[in-house]
Formats: C-alpha cells, sequence, structure tokens
C-alpha cells in the first residue's frame, strides 16, 4: 500500500528541535528539579511546623472542690490556697447560680482545660462554671428534675452523691434509685460518701463513731439531703440522677471491686455487709 501521510497510523518523522528549543527544554528541567529539591527543605522550615499546644488540666469527674483548687495551684505555679482564694473572693463572680450560695462545689465541670499563657485561676475558675451551666443549667434538666421531685441543686447534690458511691458507671443509677427510694419514704440516706466529705477524707471503712459526728453531711444521723454537693459529677452521674431505673432497692453495699449489691431487703443487706467486713478483715491480716 502507498504512503499516505494523511493516514492516522502512518509512521511519523522525528522532530528535530532547534537550538532555542534545546535551551527551552534545559530551562524546564532545571526548574522542575530546583522545585524538587525546595519542597522538602521548605517542610523542614519551623514557619511550617504545627504550633505546640498550651498544656491542659485534667478535672476527673468527682473530685471535690478542695481537690480542684489544689490541682489549679499546681497547673498554673500559684502559691498553695490561690485558687480557694480567687474562688472565695466576692469580686471573683464565677457566675454561680443563686442556688449555690457562692459555694462552687458541684459546678466545677470535669473536663480537660487548656492553659494558654495568662491564663489565671479565677479566669479558669470561671469557665470551669461556665462549662457546667451549659451542662447542667438547660430546660431540659429542670424538667427532668420536676419529674423526680427535685429542683436542679438537689439533682446537682444526686448527682454527686451517685457519683461518690458507685463502683462502675453501670452503678450509678441504682445508686440514684436507692437515693430516691429513701427519700421517698424519708429515711436517712446513710451515706459513707457524705460523711468522708464531711471529714475531709476517701474511704470504704466508717465506723460507728463517724456516724455519730455532728454536722449537716452526717446522712446516718439526719434525714433528707446534704446541703450541698460533695464533689463534681460528670453528665453521666447527672443522667443517673434524672433517670434512674425502676427498682425497690433501700441497700447497698460494694463487697469487692465490680461487686456492688442492691436489696430492698434488710437481712440481705446485712449478709452482704458480713461478707464485706470479713473480705477487708483478711485484707489487713495478709
Amino acid at each position: 500500500m502507498p504512503y499516505r501521510p494523511s493516514s492516522p497510523y502512518a509512521p511519523r518523522r522525528r522532530p528535530r528541535l532547534t537550538r532555542r528549543g534545546r535551551r527551552a527544554v534545559l530551562a524546564g528541567t532545571l526548574l522542575a528539579l530546583a522545585a524538587a529539591i525546595a519542597v522538602p527543605l521548605l517542610l523542614l522550615l519551623p514557619c511550617d511546623r504545627p504550633a505546640t499546644p498550651p498544656p491542659t488540666l485534667l478535672v476527673p469527674e468527682g473530685r471535690r472542690a478542695a481537690q480542684v483548687y489544689e490541682a489549679v495551684d499546681r497547673a498554673l505555679a500559684l502559691p498553695d490556697g490561690a485558687a480557694r482564694e480567687a474562688a472565695a473572693a466576692p469580686a471573683a463572680a464565677l457566675g454561680l447560680p443563686a442556688a449555690a450560695g457562692g459555694n462552687p462545689e458541684g459546678y466545677l465541670f470535669p473536663a480537660a482545660y487548656p492553659l494558654p499563657e495568662g491564663t489565671t485561676a479565677e479566669g479558669l475558675l470561671r469557665y470551669m462554671v461556665a462549662t457546667a451551666a451549659r451542662h447542667f443549667g438547660t430546660p431540659a434538666i429542670a424538667e427532668a428534675a420536676r419529674a423526680q421531685g427535685l429542683d436542679p441543686y438537689q439533682a446537682l447534690i444526686v448527682a454527686s452523691i451517685a457519683q461518690a458511691e458507685a463502683d462502675t458507671p453501670g452503678d450509678m443509677a441504682r445508686v440514684a434509685r436507692v437515693v430516691h427510694n429513701r427519700l421517698a419514704r424519708d429515711m436517712p440516706l446513710q451515706m459513707d460518701s457524705t460523711l468522708n466529705y464531711a471529714l475531709g477524707r476517701s474511704t470504704v471503712d466508717t465506723t460507728l463513731d463517724d456516724t455519730r459526728i455532728a454536722g449537716p453531711y452526717n446522712t446516718y444521723a439526719r434525714t433528707g439531703l446534704p446541703p450541698t454537693p460533695i464533689g463534681n459529677p460528670g453528665d453521666q452521674a447527672m443522667t443517673a440522677a434524672l433517670h434512674p431505673p425502676a427498682g425497690d432497692w433501700l441497700y447497698f453495699v460494694t463487697v469487692a471491686p465490680g461487686d456492688t449489691r442492691f436489696t430492698a431487703d434488710y437481712a440481705t443487706h446485712q449478709a452482704n455487709v458480713a461478707e464485706f467486713n470479713e473480705r477487708r478483715r483478711q485484707e489487713r491480716t495478709r
């Protein structure tokens, strides 16, 4: 078949570059090589490195205000007692609700708080209170509290007890149910956590003398709720306080880690307490 230049399958002659074309190709090659070298170098420049995030303060669920103050002092390198003074000073204006009576207990919301340069104790505590207001100061919380026969501040107190007493997150709702059941029967709550709060300690061992201490946090001797929260609960504890499961439980004891037993029968409860005491005795003698 004769050669036809117009055929798409016909062989084509290789074009020959002029001197100007060769210079253009060489220049393009050099530019590409320079770019390939420059990109990795630019990645190493300090301006392209991510900024170092500020340090943070973690406030775990259930911490008491006194523990939070100590943590704030350490995190901000302040003298001991500085955060407590900031919380107590009238000028601090932490934004607490009127029901709190100026006491931040229960409103230092557990969370991780960034500490940018210039953070003050007053500003940090105010931010914790504002965070608690966003979580606990909603109309939905107030409505759920009313459904339980409580006001929002009382619900916060119940949540703080459930947070302190529960051995596991799943037990919080059952502890809250015991609190509601006892309140409905005008029974003393008999919570060791409220005694521990009054005595400034944390222990699972409560003595007969402990149950005789004077003061509004002795829920063995007094009926009703203590006057304030006994710690700073999280969302899960508040949900437990407002939406406890149905149950007739009046007693509970954590016999061993992960083994909290709830019952409405006093004799069964006494047997559970005896088992707990025996375990504690064995632990002390090891």
